[in-house]
């Protein structure tokens, strides 16, 4: 009697439970023994990685990469499942992949200096030898600003100087020369926003001409276009690394010189298969950055454009933008803040695309995330927080497939924790932000050099800078393991403290109208700037320690180090830089004007400015093309 009592109470409960969660439960047996063995299978796409699950030390332990918890109870799993689970599925707490890519670090180094000659050698300088090339670009601020480099005096101290000169399409594929941008082993990041539309023209038209180049080679094809004299070269010779894929067509297009049906073929190959991320975020710039060139609505529209082209030319591999917390923080705010505004602003591109007709999963999967890691304790779980929101508002309120729940981000290390005094401290403080980031599963790391508190990052600094990610995850033991934080009391502690943290100042832009009528009333701009005085003072008072600058002072005071050497562009590269846009200016005079027009119809016609300038930034420069929109599109000012 006692016993069916008991199996009826028990089936009573089973129909109580939500469909859901009566699966997880059943399956966990099934779950625990996939995870027994000593090899994983996990499908990507259409592919089946078979990938080794365990890692034997010097002293013979066995560490698998994933641990499961050892509750029994049916609550506790069930919480367990729902807000943590293994990495790979939902809520995707632990990460978005099952594991890592094997052969792959998740490094991507940031350079930028000079013209494109400069820069280009720094990148295969920093990819030498390396299994993948994950490259990061840093733009000088003439090319922040959309501007052409000049002999204007506002303008010409500026060429090159902590970033590299882009001015035309032709400097863009030197910058990337000897990288084969449609290789599945290339990824290219471009830290740019007010002009990125014409930036990224400017690289699709580069990857789009590698595989002209190379069709041109295999073919034998020639042209008379080929031979002609006055082409742009390469200034000065090729790195170590650089075999000249990229410079066969500088100074034409491959719509030049090869027939329309096979140009159109590669272009589409291109764009399919080009890996990536343009940063193109209007709206931390007019919250926290200042490089906004456009006005907000023409800069919206811009970015739409570009993603609804992704969405026609299946561009699947490219973000279309990189949502970023790090010049939030950078700008002054603490981890939640930076974590709330930037999750807020990606929800805002999320409903802007939405009320423009297009579907949730043709474009989710292109937006990805960019977060500064700091010292502070919440730093610890900014990527778990925003993977666990991210992927119950895909899923439960705009019903978005698998794909579209995963946040992908990448982290920098914080800049601001770099100091001028004791200098070589800066190393331990990033190796700590590094740490945070690869326990907390992140997609990409860049760690920043301990002497850009004072200089751009000499190759001597850049290197140790890339040995910390290499040492950690190539040398530290437990980061052989890929979900060392489950299971800790302080991480699950501090998981539900910021994410309700979060949630609460999203309530608060709510009721100031949503981001951009906050953005109206300056409500992200004063807040930031209040969380950065905060920060300044307790830093002065001394209630903030900081060693070598407040605290364990050195016998002489721990005085600001002066560089033996501050890197600058020379005279003769910005001289270079303005020579070569003039001759790209009179080699394209008879099509430019021409360009500028069509791409200002289509902007009073509300076309798709993208798809114009794909073909625009074929004859006009930078400068040229953002002074055009300018005329059409308005330009920024900002409310006081």
């Amino acid at each position: 009697m006692k016993t069916s009592l008991l199996h009826e109470k028990h089936s009573e409960l089973q129909l109580k439970l939500h469909p859901d969660c009566k699966k997880l439960l059943e399956e966990w047996q099934q779950l625990k023994e996939k995870y027994s063995g000593d090899t994983f299978d996990f499908q990507v796409r259409d592919k089946v990685l078979k990938l080794p699950f365990t890692y034997k030390s010097l002293s013979g332990s066995s560490i698998r990469k994933v641990y499961l918890p050892r509750y029994s109870d049916w609550g506790d799993l069930l919480r367990w499942q729902l807000q943590e689970n293994v990495p790979g599925e939902f809520p995707f707490t632990a990460g978005v992949f099952p594991l890592k890519r094997e052969g792959e670090d998740p490094t991507r180094m940031f350079a930028g200096e000079g013209g494109p000659e400069r820069t280009n050698k720094r990148f295969h300088y920093v990819s030498l030898g390396q299994p993948a090339h994950r490259l990061s670009t840093a733009f000088d601020s003439v090319t922040l600003y959309g501007e052409d480099p000049d002999h204007r005096p506002d303008i010409y101290g500026k060429i090159g100087n902590s970033g590299v000169n882009i001015a035309t399409v032709d400097d863009a594929k030197k910058l990337y020369s000897g990288f084969d941008l449609c290789s599945a082993k290339t990824s290219v990041s471009m830290t740019i926003n007010g002009p990125a539309p014409i930036i990224l023209a400017f690289f699709m038209n580069a990857a789009i001409d590698q595989e002209c180049e190379k069709y041109i080679r295999e073919s034998q094809a020639a042209s008379r276009k080929l031979e002609e004299g006055g082409l742009p070269t390469y200034s000065g010779d090729l790195p170590e690394g650089n075999d000249g894929l990229g410079l066969m067509l500088l100074g034409l297009s491959g719509s030049d010189v090869l027939p329309a049906d096979v140009y159109t073929q590669l272009k589409e190959k291109a764009l399919q298969s080009v890996r990536g991320t343009v940063q193109a975020d209007i709206l931390k710039e007019d919250q926290a950055q200042n490089t906004c060139i456009f006005s907000t609505e023409f800069s919206l529209k811009l970015m739409g454009d570009v993603q609804q082209y992704f969405i026609d030319q299946k561009v699947r591999n490219f973000y279309s933008v990189s949502i970023s917390g790090y010049h939030i923080a950078e700008a002054g705010a603490n981890p939640i803040t930076q974590l709330a505004f930037t999750l807020s602003n990606g929800f805002t591109y999320v409903e802007y695309y939405l009320s423009r007709g297009m579907n949730i999963d043709d474009f989710a999967p292109n937006l990805s995330f960019f977060f500064s890691n700091g010292m502070d304790p919440e730093y610890a779980v900014i990527g778990r927080v925003a993977r666990r929101i991210w992927a119950k508002a895909m899923k439960y309120k705009y019903k978005g497939n698998e794909r579209s729940q995963k946040l992908k981000y990448h982290i920098q290390t914080s800049g601001r924790s770099l100091h001028a005094q004791e200098i070589d401290f800066n190393d331990i403080r990033t190796t700590l932000q590094a740490l945070y980031a690869i326990y907390d599963n992140c997609n990409s790391l860049h760690t920043n050099a301990y002497d850009e508190a004072i200089t751009t990052p000499t190759e001597e600094s850049v290197r140790r800078a890339m040995a910390i990610q290499l040492i950690i995850n190539r040398e530290l033991g437990t980061a052989k393991n890929e979900n060392p934080n489950q299971g800790s009391f302080l991480i699950e502690e501090l998981t539900d403290l910021v994410e309700e943290a979060v949630l609460l100042e999203f309530k608060r832009l709510t009721e100031r109208g949503g981001v951009l009528g906050a953005m109206e009333r300056m409500y992200q701009r004063n807040k930031i700037q209040e969380e950065s005085m905060f920060y300044e003072h307790q830093k002065h008072t001394g209630e903030f320690p900081i060693v070598g600058v407040n605290t364990f002072l050195s016998k002489g005071g721990s005085p600001t180090v002066i560089p033996n050497e501050v890197i600058r562009s020379t005279t003769e590269e910005k001289e270079f830089q303005i020579n070569t846009l003039n001759a790209f200016k009179n080699r394209h005079a008879d099509k430019s004007a021409e360009a500028l027009k069509r791409l200002q119809n289509i902007a009073i016609q509300n076309g798709n400015l993208f798809e114009e300038l794909m073909e625009t930034v074929k004859v006009c420069s930078l400068g040229q093309i953002t002074h055009g929109l300018f005329e059409v599109g308005g330009q920024y000012r900002r409310s006081m």
